[in-house]
């Protein structure tokens, strides 16, 4: 029998001061897949995250996880943003250890985890090192580990590579798509950028206009591990035609 989806939204719908944010939204995601989100701005992508994580009650429909409702709570989902947010007075291991510094004390196991992963992805030299001397991507690899550290088995990354250069957003992706393959998180994964979509994910969701709504369902045929000639692939290339005709309201 098919397992069941590790999260599951039902009917969800956002609406602010009579402007309808978000249309009656359902969708499930399997267990260690990876989702991606794309849309025109104000389509309704960061209301769905924030519905997802409890930091907004839809208006109607649910929200479930790993069969619970988590619908309106928070703390079941690891959250990362395009901005890296990085505590500057603290070093990268105190701000990969952040979350449990502020649920309860930062334990030995906590920092031999945070150590343990630091050095795995690339950043074992820069365990002490203060946010202020790092590259714009070595702050984010630091903004995912943070959100790595809790321990969540869904992860929400909202266009965070979005303001990194063309060759850093390569490097980065690549470097994901490893943490990807080694950890089995669930990824949901919002961009603007239809080759990272099509790159990085298992599938991609396109979304309309205001009110967003799922308007394609598109599975990534392409085969693993991506490398560049995946850029280059005929699959690659069609499906990246058919998201851009729905993106532009061209037939696809």
């Amino acid at each position: 029998m098919p397992s069941s989806p590790l999260l599951q939204i039902s009917s969800v719908s956002k609406t602010f001061g009579g402007v309808v944010a978000l249309d009656t939204t359902s969708l499930e995601l399997a267990e260690g897949s990876f989702t991606s989100l794309v849309g025109p701005s104000g389509c309704g992508k960061s209301t769905l995250f924030n519905i997802i994580s409890g930091l907004l009650p839809p208006d109607g429909g649910s929200v479930s996880l790993e069969g619970r409702d988590v619908t309106g709570t928070s703390g079941h989902v690891g959250y990362m943003l395009q901005k890296d947010l990085l505590v500057p007075w603290r070093t990268v291991m105190g701000n990969i250890t952040l979350a449990a510094s502020l649920t309860r004390r930062v334990t030995a196991e906590d920092r031999a985890q945070a150590q343990a992963q630091a050095e795995r992805y690339g950043l074992g030299d820069f365990l002490h090192h203060y946010p202020r001397t790092l590259s714009g991507g070595m702050r984010q690899r630091v903004a995912l580990m943070r959100t790595l550290a809790t321990n969540q088995s869904l992860l929400l990354l909202d266009e965070p590579f979005g303001a990194l250069d063309a060759q850093t957003r390569l490097d980065m992706q690549q470097w994901l798509l490893e943490i990807w393959a080694d950890l089995g998180k669930t990824v949901v994964f919002v961009t603007h950028d239809v080759d990272e979509a099509l790159f990085l994910s298992d599938r991609v969701l396109v979304m309309s206009p205001r009110p967003g709504r799922v308007v394609a369902d598109l599975t990534v045929d392409v085969a693993r591990p991506r490398t560049l000639a995946t850029l280059t692939d005929p699959s690659f290339i069609e499906l990246k035609r058919r998201v851009l005709g729905l993106l532009h309201r061209e037939n696809a």
